[in-house]
């Protein structure tokens, strides 16, 4: 087992599904915590909607303060209808989530694609294409569009947004993708829109740098829109995808369909010191409060946690090995059942949260009787 170690947790459970899911990762959280002797401190701020209805910010100083002092950040989803409706809205709980990004320096988001065999018939694409899909997104996060200069001309007729991007801003990232290359496959794809845009082709010459101190990596360069489409139709050649902000967050949405739901997708926002983790998934209010929200993918980011701010490797494989062991006995949320599972199959947010918890304290227990 891993030595006693005291770690701070920083819980922001946010809107919508967010406090149903973060309970069962920190419940699991938790119970690592016991069997393996971490005494793991947890803390909980408001972020994003339930921020502003409290504060009037989406990101409270004292949130901020508390993130700044954890060890790890556990984050549900920001996000509530009332705001999509009304995009002259000047406070937005997406504001939060940004701002936190940037104050944290979180500039690094991974985001792993890997196919569970009992999910294989989840996703719309075919069996034969999914099977050994095991991809990681390492996307750029503090940079690119979303934090570029913007604005709208007063008369309301023209608004734009500034993509860019600096040399260290890209080297930071690449260099981590290309680490994390050289720990898997060692093929690294590159994904820009260099034959247009100018950012793309200063991200492009940049990574060709980075990639003369990894001799191992193969380095291969994609078009974004090309990339869109080779996610579909052959997810099984990708190994590590590099990309920046926007593109990233759109691909990686689009892989979600890979694994059958964005209920089964983690992340981790990583920076020189401290990681937020979260569920690819937002705050899904059409089903806030009716215990039917997929509980995997945050308690998968739990899992991640363990693994890049910890170094738990065995605690975090645990947690993985446990929601693949509750899929293999063919036991589903909504969003990851189809017409051929039992209704009997077909578990709450409580119930399958129930059946992976007991999962991972029957196997602590096996492990400690062996």
């Amino acid at each position: 087992m891993s030595p006693v170690m005291k770690k701070r947790i920083v819980v922001l459970p946010g809107d919508g599904i967010g406090p149903e899911v973060t309970y069962w990762a920190r419940t699991a959280l938790e119970a690592i915590g016991k069997g393996f002797n971490h005494p793991f401190l947890f803390e909980q701020s408001l972020i994003g909607h339930a921020a502003i209805e409290a504060t009037g910010s989406p990101l409270p100083e004292e949130t901020l303060d508390n993130c700044k002092a954890a060890d790890a950040i556990l984050l549900g989803a920001v996000g509530h209808p009332k705001y999509d409706l009304d995009p002259s809205a000047k406070v937005r709980p997406e504001q939060g989530l940004l701002k936190l990004r940037k104050s944290l320096n979180l500039f690094a988001n991974l985001r792993p694609i890997k196919i569970y065999d009992a999910l294989a018939s989840a996703s719309s694409l075919k069996r034969e294409i999914l099977e050994g899909t095991d991809i990681l997104f390492y996307r750029e996060l503090t940079g690119g569009i979303y934090f570029g200069n913007r604005g709208t001309h007063p008369e309301g007729n023209h608004a734009y947004d500034t993509l860019s991007y600096t040399r260290e801003e890209i080297i930071r990232i690449a260099t981590m993708a290309f680490q994390a290359a050289q720990g898997r496959r060692g093929i690294l794809h590159s994904v820009d829109k260099a034959n247009v845009l100018d950012s793309s082709r200063l991200w492009r010459a940049t990574v060709i740098e980075v990639s003369k101190q990894f001799p191992d990596v193969q380095l291969v360069h994609m078009f974004v829109d090309n990339a869109a489409m080779q996610l579909i139709r052959d997810p099984k050649q990708f190994d590590v995808v590099l990309t920046g902000n926007m593109f990233g967050d759109i691909l990686t949405d689009e892989a979600s369909q890979i694994s059958g739901s964005l209920g089964m997708l983690p992340s981790a926002s990583l920076s020189g010191r401290i990681g937020m983790y979260e569920p690819v998934h937002g705050s899904a209010p059409d089903i806030a409060g009716k215990n039917m929200a997929n509980p995997m993918a945050t308690m998968l980011s739990a899992a991640m946690m363990l693994r890049h701010s910890f170094e738990m490797e065995e605690e975090s494989l645990l947690i993985e090995e446990s929601i693949a062991g509750v899929l293999e006995e063919g036991l589903r949320t909504r969003d990851i059942a189809n017409e051929k599972t039992p209704i009997e199959n077909i578990c709450t947010t409580d119930e399958i949260g129930t059946q992976i918890l007991e999962k991972i304290e029957s196997r602590m227990f096996q492990s400690v009787m062996i």
